[in-house]
């Protein structure tokens, strides 16, 4: 069952097949974090090959990367075995000249003096590579083989010692431990900030040496499949802190809330507070920042599952104004409190906002209608249905005088038949000349009666096509006043006659006697 556990993780269970036993509910998984709490990753490399041999190729980061027992280890090994290689180095002269039968011969002359066994080459190397020099061991001038193993020893003794307090230096002196006083808050929160609903967590720093160009950034790890139906497991995604303002640039000297706004661009933006419980989703905060006592870069790390987001909730604040200084209350540091927030989405607010109210939405019958007066050409009905429009308060504006004493008249009813007959012929023609040849020759014809005749020079009689505006109108309207008076215009229609006494007498005997 360990093994069993190992290989497929902790969250293995047995399930027993036997139909007697009663099935208990179903009890939540434990969530694999991508990235601890403490910031360590949780991803372990195997299956390297020959791969591995690239860890030898930069020993020193491969010493610097181990754990301190094992650099302990080294240290201790390298050190031992290399004092006892050069001690059996200097031993081996000995013997080879017969230094170690003449040890107590005053009259024999060694190649290093006192040096009659292994214990006393041992201390001889030690006392030479630690420079102590007590003087009772030394190397003569008729050793030459002594001199040379004297030079290596000094060149190998350099590189070793370079090396390994090169490596243990490095390693006390990385900014690991300074992370630890970094501290991020337990949970993050979803509330609203300026109308706006945001995502947000808190960062302090507990030393009084600040982070000297502290930046931070998050991302969004989520497994995701495309559109072609790749799988992508543990996709990264950046989330904005204010990398655009510059609100990722921190001045850690207090506990800051760092937010991430939740617009259309954020991967929430369909995020509402009943989609959170199905997420499955963690958030990886990295702080970084150099260090102001070292300056060495160091970076925190920490994580939020989906269960560690808190929807409605908001920070309680831990700054205080004391007697001349400011004091924060880290005790306070991950309280929260909760606070009314919308359960919906981003997109659904959007969404709810966006549809159009039936009150202001305008007709599209009356649009049309609208349209289709302000683009119809010009004629009496038309001015008529301004003048109207214009009594109402419209925005078409308030005809000319002369155009109003002249609708305002009893006349008016006569100029809409007269017009409204020739409508029903040429569909609004915009001219005269447009106009049924029996009305053009009405309308040519003069006659005695004054009292009806139709000013149509006002709304252009002619040739000219009547495309005008309504201050066209209004110049045209002006133009009797300063012109000599139009030729009055009779017509059998207006009179009151009929118009068979205009016919030709052939006509009028053909239809009396009919």
């Amino acid at each position: 069952m360990a093994a069993l556990r190992r290989k497929f993780g902790e969250d293995y269970q047995v399930v027993n097949t036997n139909r007697a036993t009663t099935f208990s509910a179903p009890v939540k998984k434990k969530r694999q974090r991508f990235v601890d709490k403490n910031g360590r990753c949780n991803v372990q490399h195997g299956n390297l090959g020959g791969e591995t041999s690239r860890y030898l190729s930069d020993l020193f980061t491969t010493l610097v990367d181990l754990k301190w027992r094992w650099n302990l280890l080294i240290f201790i090994l390298t050190y031992t075995i290399a004092w006892l290689v050069m001690a059996s180095m200097w031993w081996i002269i000995a013997y080879i000249r017969g230094d170690l039968n003449h040890g107590h011969d005053s009259s024999y002359t060694p190649c290093v003096a006192n040096v009659y066994n292994f214990p006393s080459a041992f201390l001889f190397f030690i006392e030479t590579e630690a420079t102590i020099g007590y003087g009772y061991r030394y190397i003569t001038e008729k050793c030459p083989e002594g001199i040379i193993l004297f030079l290596f020893q000094s060149l190998l003794g350099s590189i070793v010692d370079a090396f390994l307090i090169g490596c243990m230096f490095i390693k006390m002196s990385q900014p690991k431990k300074r992370a630890e006083t970094l501290m991020f808050s337990q949970d993050a929160v979803i509330s609203q900030r300026d109308g706006k609903l945001c995502l947000m967590f808190r960062v302090g720093n507990l030393r009084n040496s600040h982070m000297v160009s502290a930046q931070i950034r998050c991302k969004l790890i989520k497994s995701r499949q495309t559109p072609e139906g790749e799988f992508l497991p543990l996709d990264q995604c950046e989330l904005d802190v204010g990398f655009g303002t510059g609100a990722d640039q921190l001045f850690l000297v207090s506990p800051l809330t760092i937010c991430h706004e939740i617009n259309p661009k954020s991967p929430f933006f369909d995020l509402s507070q009943r989609s959170l419980m199905n997420e499955q989703f963690e958030i990886v905060v990295i702080l970084e920042g150099i260090v102001e006592t070292t300056g060495m870069t160091c970076q925190a790390r920490t994580s939020y599952t989906e269960d560690e987001v808190l929807w409605g909730h908001r920070f309680l604040p831990v700054m205080s104004l004391e007697e001349g200084f400011f004091r924060v209350d880290y005790s306070q540091f991950h309280s929260t409190f909760e606070v009314p927030t919308p359960p919906y989405s981003v997109k659904e607010y959007e969404e709810k906002n966006s549809l159009p109210s039936p009150l202001s939405s305008p007709t599209p019958a009356l649009t049309e209608s609208h349209g289709a007066r302000r683009d119809r050409v010009f004629s009496v009905d038309c001015i008529n249905t301004s003048e109207e429009r214009g009594r109402q308060g419209g925005s078409g504006g308030r005809l000319p005088s002369k155009l109003q004493r002249m609708s305002s008249s009893g006349k008016e009813d006569l100029q809409r038949k007269v017009l409204l007959l020739s409508s029903q012929h040429s569909e609004k023609a915009c001219s005269t000349g447009d106009l049924p040849l029996k009305l053009q020759r009405l309308s040519s014809s003069p006659g005695p009666e004054s009292e009806n005749r139709l000013q149509l020079k006002s709304l252009k009689v002619g040739f000219e096509p009547m495309t005008q505006s309504t201050g066209d109108l209004y110049q045209h309207s002006l133009a009797p006043t300063l012109s000599p008076a139009p030729v009055p215009m009779r017509s059998p229609l207006l009179s009151g006659g009929r118009p068979e006494d205009n016919l030709p007498a052939k006509l009028r005997k053909m239809n009396a006697d009919r």
